[in-house]
């Protein structure tokens, strides 16, 4: 099955720079932000660490934009409660990265790698981080098990678990091995810890969807914005992004209430 997975990444990155070749915008930022990662990433982490052995340096991973307004929650309680903490965030989609690639609370930011046992353990061994913190959907088999032989903990964030994913399918025991390399999954619901419960997994607390935090977090300290409230002129305006057909029921309602 690694050899499946291997082959599978090997392809991925394949089929991006084919979409690259004919123009996609998105492949083309997902390509160039890769180029000459390790060097790059390397001359960064030399600016940031300072001459002391005792740095404590934390690895922050999402896959996009909406996962890191997930992560960011915990980055900016950790960074209160240990502003001497370096933050090393990553992400694999140019949605996430060109968007926060300036983002004040990591120390750097950068792109993922593609998952192999040679980048994963070049890039662990890169930023030697004192924790890694994953947030929720993203499993690489190389770079968790990277992390596992380490000994480096490995947390998940807003993790969520559904019925339909193939951790709990009778052919993903590979992918259930990925999840033991995992130290604790901070899961967004009662049912995704019944899930991990089910498939032998007791380490695991039910915290909640960090995104809430953040969202209450903006609406006690909200910004004008003039075009805006122009456009709106007074009238009862509701904004969505990234929603679900469920959500987009229950957003038509509104209109009729």
């Amino acid at each position: 099955m690694l050899a499946l997975y291997n082959l599978f990444i090997f392809f991925y990155g394949l089929g991006i720079r084919l979409a690259a070749l004919f123009g996609n915008q998105k492949a083309k930022q997902w390509i160039e932000g890769r180029r000459s990662i390790f060097s790059k990433t390397e001359s960064a982490l030399s600016n940031l660490k300072p001459q002391t052995s005792n740095l404590k340096l934390i690895w922050f991973h999402c896959s996009s934009l909406g996962e890191f307004e997930q992560g960011r929650p915990v980055i900016e309680k950790l960074k209160i409660k240990n502003e001497k903490l370096k933050i090393v965030l990553t992400f694999f989609s140019p949605s996430g990265y060109e968007v926060r690639k300036n983002y004040a609370g990591a120390d750097l930011v950068c792109y993922l790698p593609m998952d192999s046992r040679k980048n994963a353990g070049r890039f662990v061994e890169l930023i030697n981080p004192s924790a890694a913190y994953f947030v929720k959907y993203e499993y690489w088999y190389h770079y968790f098990n990277t992390l596992r032989e380490r000994n480096i903990p490995l947390y998940m964030v807003s993790a969520i678990f559904r019925d339909d994913h193939i951790f709990f399918k009778w052919y993903g025991g590979f992918f259930r091995n990925i999840l033991k390399c995992v130290t604790w999954f901070f899961v967004q619901n009662e049912n995704s810890l019944q899930k991990l419960n089910s498939i032998g997994f007791t380490n695991a607390t039910v915290t909640g969807d960090t995104r809430f935090d953040r969202v209450a977090e903006i609406a006690a300290h909200p910004k004008g914005f003039p075009l805006v409230e122009k456009f709106c002129m007074g009238h009862n305006v509701i904004v969505a992004g990234s929603t679900w057909i469920d959500d987009d029921k229950l957003i038509y309602d509104l209109q009729f209430m």
